[in-house]
């Protein structure tokens, strides 16, 4: 996806879904120089108030942009939670466990990867061991107790040795535990809710299934 593409992304869903890494945090994001809607700037604002379909759309796609979802994928989150819980009160916690607890996530939050869209390349082409066997699935859901290392044979690719220079100032969630030393990260505990740095309304997204 090219990174103007990317970068429009954002503007179109009014936030950030950090999907160029460092450069999202930096002064140089779309967003802190354009924080506003993609087009030319007549059309900018127009239109009436957006109907409850629409926004619980826009909440939908912001949720699945940030996790770097296939529609068909996220879908399978949302409506799993909805068969099987019924009430979105319990659904809402469990639906961000859910997404956080994916090993591509995982690998992301550890700092290891610089985006989320690295952090499945990186899953998929097997860099990685969990509880010291290889995993190349990134939707793998990892649990408490569980250990995500770089594996040995990977550990001199490029991208692995600046690890170092990464991890100087940088900590994880309090969720999860990081050995520098060691490359490798613990689940210590499940996801917690207000450390995932997205502002949806998952209520409107269960509703939009609920259709």
């Amino acid at each position: 996806m090219p990174s103007t593409n990317v970068c429009k992304i954002c503007r179109r869903l009014g936030q950030k879904v950090m999907l160029k890494g460092d450069k999202c945090l930096s002064p140089k994001c779309t967003m802190v120089k354009r924080p506003y809607a993609p087009g030319p700037k007549k059309k900018r604002g127009r239109g009436g108030a957006m109907s409850e379909y629409g926004k619980e759309l826009a909440e939908k796609q912001k949720l699945q942009k940030y996790y770097g979802l296939r529609e068909k994928q996220f879908g399978h989150y949302v409506k799993g939670i909805l068969h099987r819980r019924g009430k979105v009160e319990d659904a809402t916690l469990l639906l961000i466990r859910q997404l956080e607890g994916r090993l591509d996530n995982v690998v992301f939050r550890l700092g290891i990867a610089k985006s989320r869209v690295e952090a499945r390349q990186l899953v998929s082409h097997s860099h990685f061991l969990v509880n010291g066997k290889p995993v190349n699935i990134p939707s793998f859901q990892t649990k408490k107790g569980m250990v995500i290392s770089v594996k040995p044979s990977k550990n001199q690719k490029i991208i692995f040795k600046n690890l170092s220079a990464t991890w100087k100032n940088f900590n994880p969630p309090s969720w999860l535990k990081l050995d520098k030393e060691k490359m490798e990260g613990t689940i210590l505990s499940q996801p917690l809710a207000e450390e995932v740095g997205s502002t949806v309304d998952i209520t409107a997204i269960f509703e939009f299934y609920s259709r």
